[in-house]
């Protein structure tokens, strides 16, 4: 497994680096199998130091946690717990996915767009309906089935999913409602 450990503005020593590895590593021999690479990304927000850890599967899911605290150990160890706290949720799920799917989940090409926030004042009604575009990217949009979408927007800590769905090949989504239930899109099911 490739390991990635960064840090933004602030030094990252060979300790902290082995901790990082060791810890990792045990996590996901425990849960995940085949992990492919994992990227850990070390910053300070004010005075606190902030984990984010991004470990890739090789059949494509992507599981996230993201963890701070006063020491730069203690904010990885939260994020640790995190991602062993979700890894251990879908163990299960996870195992029956690398057995359902010989191929890796296939990722078709799309663009990602940043609109500009909307600076209108006392409620008037803005100048132009076209909003300024800030920047644009390539995001890839998995082909998953609905169980599988559920599971990837748990694992990566999305608010939002956009997916193909395996099923009829339709753009769906599945999002994280205010009432904590998940609600699923799906256009295709629409009654016209």
């Amino acid at each position: 497994m490739r390991y990635q450990i960064t840090g933004k503005q602030i030094d990252i020593g060979e300790a902290l680096q082995t901790h990082v590895q060791n810890e990792l590593g045990a996590i996901l021999e425990k849960y995940a199998g085949r992990p492919t690479d994992a990227n850990v990304v070390f910053s300070k927000s004010g005075h606190e130091f902030v984990c984010e850890a991004t470990v890739h599967l090789s059949t494509g899911l992507t599981a996230q946690a993201k963890a701070h605290d006063t020491e730069i150990y203690a904010a990885f160890d939260s994020c640790g717990e995190k991602m062993d706290k979700q890894l251990r949720r879908y163990k299960r799920r996870l195992k029956d996915h690398h057995k359902e799917r010989s191929q890796p989940v296939e990722l078709s090409d799309a663009g990602s767009y940043i609109l500009a926030a909307s600076e209108e004042e006392n409620g008037s009604e803005p100048e132009s309906l076209n909003p300024m575009i800030v920047a644009e990217m390539e995001t890839k949009i998995p082909s998953l089935s609905v169980g599988e979408a559920v599971m990837q927007m748990e694992l990566g800590n999305a608010p939002v999913l956009v997916f193909r769905n395996e099923r009829h090949s339709g753009v769906n989504v599945v999002y994280r409602r205010d009432d904590g239930n998940i609600g699923w899109i799906d256009p295709r099911n629409a009654n016209s």
